[in-house]
């Protein structure tokens, strides 16, 4: 139970304030736009995107061990932030 404890946390601060919410957040402000229509759509569009993300995970998984795949993963959000400070400089 521990490790789904911490996906659910990590994921949920994760996308705390990101573009997805944003971009989520200005279509529920649309006038006219439907709440809960806007909520299924961001809603089915995590789960799918989620569920890539275990497909894939669990291939790479049969490959590379978990401890590579982590730091693999944190080289390329950190490659990803100092490219954005750069880029955007």
């Amino acid at each position: 139970m521990k490790t789904y404890v911490l996906v659910f946390a990590s994921v949920f601060l994760a996308e705390l304030g990101d573009k997805t919410q944003l971009a989520t957040l200005t279509f529920a402000a649309t006038p006219g736009a439907s709440r809960l229509g806007v909520f299924l759509a961001a809603a089915a569009a995590l789960v799918t995107s989620t569920l890539i993300a275990v497909l894939i995970g669990e291939k790479l998984g049969e490959w590379i061990a978990p401890h590579h795949l982590t730091r693999a993963a944190g080289l390329l959000f950190v490659a990803i932030g100092v490219w954005m400070l750069i880029g955007r400089g």
